[in-house]
C-alpha cells in the first residue's frame, strides 16, 4: 500500500482463502464494495499493487444488489451518485471501471465469478458490518483465485488489537498509546497518471451482455430509473448528493465555516453545526484519513504536537484547538470504538452484546407499567404525544439524518414507550436502518446501543422501565437546549402525517 510501512500493510491486508495468484490472468480485478471512491483508499493502494507487480490492467468492479435488507431508492440513490463519480474520475485513468446496478434479486448472481475466473487476483474491501463480512467469506471460498480483503476504515488498523474495549474512555487512551505509530502512514491522495499502467480495452462481451454495465440514467439516480429497480420505492431520495465530489465539498464547508464552533453548536438543534460526513463516510465516499490529514492541515498541525500524556481525557492530547479536537473525538474515538466492537463480535447487533450489568437491570425492569406504548408503525409515522420526539422522526423521515444531540433522546423515549427493551432494540433498528443514510454502520450501532448500556455505565436513581440505565426527557432536554425553531421546521401537518404513516405500514 501506498505510502505505508511492511507492518502497516501486514496489518490491514488479510488472505480470505488458500487459492493462488495467477499470473496469466487478464486483469486484477478489485471488487468495491464499502470503500466507494477513487483515492485515500488502501484497497485500491494493493489492487494497484499488483497491477503494477504483475504488469496487468486493473479492472474496478462497483456492483450494488437489489435484494440486501432495506434496499431502497433512498439509499440506491446515494450510491449511484457515488458510482457517477467513480466513473467520471476513473475515466481519466488507466484503470478500467465496470459499475454493474443489480435490477432485481439474484440478477447479479454469478458476475464476481466469471470476472474472477479470468483475472489474476481479487481484492475487496474488509467492513466488519452488515451483510458484507458474509458476502465476502461466502465469495473467498468459490473463487478459484486468491481473494484478499484489505482495512481502509479508520485511522487504527482493525488488527491493531484484539481487545473489545467497554467504554469510549478506554479506547481513547488506548488509541493515544497506539495511535501514533499508525499516524505517519496513509492511503494515497492520487490516482495514477494516464500510461502509467496497461489498459484494459474491452471488457468481455460475454460478460458485460449477461450483466450490463449501469447506463447513464441510472447513475444520475432518475426516478424512472429507480423505479425499474426492485427495491423499495416507498422510501424516497433525500436533498442530499452522494458521492465524493460532494463528500469534498461539505468537508471544505465544515473546516472553513462550522469548525470554529464544532464544540459548542454540534448539540444545538437551532444551529446546524454538525460536519454532515456521517452519510459520505458510511458508504466510503470519504476517508477518514483524508478528512484527518485536511483538518491537520487546516490546524498548521504536525505529529510533534501530540501530548506525551495517555490520559484517556476528551481534550489536550491532540494538540489542536477546542473544535479540531471536539470533532476527532467523534471522528476517531466514537466511530472506531463501533468498528472495534463490530469486527470482534458477530453478535453486535443483537440484545446479548450488551454489558451484562445492562442486560440484568433493563430485565428487572421490563415488567414496569409503560404510560405509553407505541407500535413501529405509530414510530415511523411520528404519531406519538411527544411533539419533540415526532419532531427528530419527521426529520429521520425526511432528511435521512437526525440531530446529533436529539438523536439520543429519540432512542431513550423509544426504550420507554415499547413493551421491551428487546422490542425496542428492534424497532430503532428498523426505523435507523431503513431511513438513515448512514445506517447499517458499526458507528450507527454504537449509538443505538448506547441508549441500552452500551459504553456507558450504571446511573441513579433507578427508575421505572430504564432502571440503572442512563435516563433522558424530552422536558429537560427542551430546557436544555433552544428546540423551538426546531420544532417548527419539522411539525407534521395532516397531509405529512397521513403520507409518513403510509411509508411506515410499507417498510414495517
Amino acid at each position: 500500500m501506498i505510502p505505508s510501512s511492511i507492518e502497516e500493510s501486514d496489518l490491514r491486508c488479510r488472505k480470505r482463502n488458500q487459492s493462488n495468484v495467477r499470473p496469466d490472468g487478464d486483469f486484477v480485478l478489485y471488487w468495491m464494495t464499502a470503500n466507494r471512491r477513487t483515492t485515500w483508499n488502501y484497497s485500491l493502494d494493493r489492487a494497484l499493487e499488483w497491477s503494477q507487480e504483475l504488469s496487468k490492467p486493473l479492472l474496478i468492479l462497483e456492483a450494488v444488489r437489489s435484494d440486501y435488507r432495506w434496499a431502497s431508492d433512498r439509499l440506491h440513490a446515494f450510491m449511484l451518485q457515488g458510482m457517477k463519480d467513480n466513473s467520471h474520475h476513473l475515466a481519466k485513468t488507466d484503470i478500467a471501471y465496470y459499475p454493474y446496478v443489480e435490477p432485481a434479486k439474484n440478477r447479479g448472481k454469478g458476475l464476481l465469478s466469471a470476472l474472477a475466473a479470468r483475472s489474476c487476483v481479487v481484492v475487496t474491501d474488509d467492513f466488519p458490518c452488515f451483510f458484507l463480512p458474509r458476502m465476502v467469506e461466502s465469495a473467498a471460498a468459490k473463487l478459484g483465485v486468491l481473494l484478499e480483503s484489505v482495512d481502509s476504515n479508520g485511522l487504527l488498523p482493525l488488527s491493531a488489537t484484539e481487545k473489545v474495549f467497554p467504554t469510549a474512555f478506554a479506547f481513547r487512551r488506548y488509541l493515544q498509546e497506539e495511535l501514533p505509530l499508525h499516524l505517519p502512514f496513509h492511503p494515497s491522495k492520487d490516482l495514477p497518471k494516464r500510461g502509467s499502467l496497461p489498459r484494459l480495452t474491452v471488457i468481455p462481451k460475454k460478460i458485460s451482455d449477461q450483466w450490463p454495465l449501469a447506463t447513464g440514467e441510472l447513475l444520475n439516480a432518475t426516478p424512472s430509473a429507480l423505479a425499474s429497480l426492485e427495491i423499495d420505492h416507498s422510501v424516497h431520495p433525500v436533498n442530499l448528493p452522494g458521492g465524493s465530489r460532494a463528500a469534498s465539498s461539505r468537508l471544505q464547508t465544515f473546516l472553513g465555516e462550522k469548525l470554529t464552533h464544532y464544540a459548542s453548536d454540534r448539540n444545538r438543534p437551532d444551529r446546524d453545526g454538525s460536519s454532515g460526513l456521517s452519510p459520505y463516510l458510511h458508504f466510503g465516499h470519504i476517508s477518514s484519513h483524508e478528512v484527518f490529514h485536511r483538518l491537520a492541515e487546516h490546524e498548521n498541525w504536525n505529529q510533534e504536537r501530540l501530548s506525551r500524556k495517555r490520559s484517556g481525557k476528551r481534550q489536550g492530547w491532540w494538540g489542536m484547538s477546542e473544535a479540531a479536537e471536539a470533532f476527532l473525538d467523534q471522528l476517531v474515538t466514537w466511530r472506531e470504538v463501533g468498528y472495534n466492537h463490530s469486527s470482534k463480535r458477530d453478535d453486535y447487533d443483537l440484545y446479548e452484546s450488551l454489558p451484562t450489568w445492562a442486560r440484568i437491570t433493563l430485565e428487572d425492569h421490563e415488567a414496569d407499567p409503560r404510560e405509553y406504548v407505541y407500535d413501529l408503525q405509530q414510530f415511523s409515522a411520528a404519531k406519538t404525544h411527544d411533539s419533540l420526539w415526532n419532531a427528530a422522526q419527521t426529520q429521520l423521515v425526511q432528511e435521512g439524518e437526525i440531530h446529533n444531540y436529539l438523536r439520543m433522546l429519540w432512542g431513550k423515549k423509544i426504550l420507554e414507550w415499547t413493551r421491551s427493551p428487546r422490542e425496542a432494540l428492534s424497532v430503532m433498528i428498523e426505523l435507523n436502518n431503513t431511513y438513515a443514510l448512514d445506517g447499517r454502520n458499526p458507528n450507527s450501532y454504537s449509538g443505538i446501543f448506547w441508549v441500552l448500556g452500551r459504553y456507558d455505565r450504571a446511573w441513579g436513581p433507578v427508575r421505572n422501565v430504564f432502571g440503572k440505565i442512563r435516563f433522558m426527557s424530552s422536558d429537560n432536554t427542551a430546557r436544555k437546549l433552544r428546540v423551538g425553531a426546531y420544532m417548527d421546521r419539522y411539525n407534521l401537518g395532516e397531509t405529512e402525517v397521513a403520507r409518513a404513516h403510509s411509508v411506515g405500514e410499507e417498510t414495517a
